[in-house]
């Protein structure tokens, strides 16, 4: 199942003929694997990494960290099942160091973001602080390189 899992992982698009192919695998038994990995939500959902910039469409991306009072019980989940609901919030990430809870955020313009920020973000009871950072240019991302990264890059050559 695990080989099946990373082989959709980089391209979802790949019927499951191919991937019978690819592990010498019978496509029933691929069908079965992927159907039950869907049902036991293994495979939560397929996505399309889409570069929005080469179609003039611009976003403002942030990255907030979030210093929170843990709950009573509940830890940090309570607070950030809160910040996921939020459709502005596009990751959610419970993180080691000097701040507890990580999220990415996204919105049409800086002034959306930082809207999103102040008023609905930071007012969440038990909320303590925010930073944010936002995001200046996406080099890669669901391990697909943008621009022009997918040409392979030439080497000035060494010489003595």
């Amino acid at each position: 199942m695990k080989e099946i899992l990373r082989i959709l992982e980089k391209d979802a698009r790949l019927t499951p003929h191919q991937v019978a192919v690819m592990t010498g695998n019978s496509e029933a038994a691929v069908e079965n694997i992927i159907s039950e990995a869907e049902r036991d939500r293994v495979i939560l959902r397929y996505k399309t990494v889409v570069d929005w910039e080469k179609l003039g469409e611009e976003l403002v991306w942030a990255l907030v960290e979030v210093k929170v009072t843990p709950q009573r019980d509940v830890g940090f989940d309570a607070i950030a099942a809160r910040i996921y609901r939020f459709p502005e919030a596009r990751s959610v990430y419970l993180v080691s160091g000097g701040f507890d809870l990580s999220v990415i955020v996204e919105g049409k313009t800086m002034r959306e973001v930082a809207s999103f920020i102040s008023e609905k973000l930071a007012p969440i009871e038990g909320v303590q602080g925010t930073v944010t950072h936002f995001l200046l240019k996406r080099y890669k991302e669901d391990g697909q390189v943008f621009g022009d990264g997918g040409e392979e890059r030439k080497r000035l050559q060494v010489s003595p």
